[in-house]
């Protein structure tokens, strides 16, 4: 009978510590997985009162945006609206956010001011705050710019206070119902050459140059970034009219477009060679050339700044 007690009593030793052993595995294991298992971001808040064990859990999130995108371009000059003519002209809109897409706009120039109308690709922005996603959130409703509802998308009128200049801008997300920063350029170079007054391009006739044959440092932008031109380039002034020779790193440019005009080329042997009107200086002038290095041929868009202060016989 003893033996059997004891017999008994071990085997409820052994029993109870199999338990022990198998709970504590169990545990251990739910431990290793809560750590390598992806969950939202959590704080646990532990009471401080004695009688309870409870937690309570906090989960926290973090705002996700879209890469952001480069606006404008290198070497950028602010122009104010005391340079710009007045009037109504479409213009493009450089966005630092792919969820911020504008189609279209409209910029106004009256009384030494300038505001536009941006036509956005839906309806997703609520109202908007001209300065930063911190600004806005400190900033009264009065000071939002509501949407304007324009059937299944939305416009917004802002103040511009210069072209190719960065601006601040804050969208607020009816979805999200949060700010997102922007950062938004009006481009210059989208407008046409009689929108540019006083300071915005320099002129032939504001640097009183005598007829003759002098050099420019010229900079070209667009494209694939592949093609280039020769620097300096031939600047030729006669009787109050100067021409730029272009020389391309290619000879497939068939032809080019500059002010509407379509201009042929002078030779095509090694390089594509064209003397093209200068309508300004200090600018980006907008042309498009027309290359046959492709299956088909393709007119590509061009901004070209010829530098006044470089110009030299």
């Amino acid at each position: 009978m003893s033996a059997y007690l004891i017999k008994g009593d071990n085997m409820k030793r052994i029993t109870a510590l199999f338990a022990f052993i198998l709970l504590t595995a169990v545990m251990c294991s739910c431990s290793d997985n809560a750590e390598n298992t992806s969950v939202p971001t959590t704080t646990a808040v532990t009471s401080s009162e004695p009688e309870t064990l409870a937690t309570t859990t906090v989960t926290t999130t973090e705002k996700a945006t879209a890469p952001q995108l480069e606006v404008g371009f290198s070497g950028m000059k602010a122009i104010y609206a005391d340079s710009v003519n007045e009037g109504e002209y479409d213009i493009d809109v450089d966005s630092s956010s792919s969820m911020f897409k504008i189609t279209a706009c409209k910029l106004k120039v009256a009384g030494g001011k300038m505001t536009a109308e941006m036509t956005m690709s839906g309806n997703g922005y609520e109202y908007l705050f001209m300065g930063t996603e911190d600004d806005a959130e400190k900033a009264a409703e009065s000071d939002y710019i509501n949407a304007e509802t324009l059937g299944e998308t939305v416009s917004f009128t802002v103040p511009v206070e210069a072209l190719d200049k960065e601006i601040d801008c804050a969208a607020f997300s009816k979805r999200k119902e949060q700010w997102y920063g922007r950062k938004l350029v009006f481009r210059a170079d989208s407008l046409p050459k009689e929108a540019l007054g006083n300071g915005a391009i320099t002129t032939l006739e504001s640097l009183a140059l005598e007829d003759g044959v002098y050099e420019i440092d010229v900079k070209l932008d667009g494209g694939s970034g592949k093609a280039t031109i020769q620097s300096p380039a031939k600047l030729t002034v006669k009787d109050g009219e100067a021409y730029a020779e272009i020389i391309w790193s290619s000879n497939k440019y068939d032809y080019m477009v500059v002010d509407g005009e379509k201009i042929l080329p002078l030779s095509t042997d090694e390089f594509s060679v064209f003397e093209i009107p200068v309508s300004g200086f200090d600018y980006r002038m907008p042309l498009s050339a027309d290359t046959t290095a492709m299956s088909t041929p393709h007119e590509i868009e061009y901004t070209l700044i010829l530098d006044s202060g470089s110009i030299k016989k």
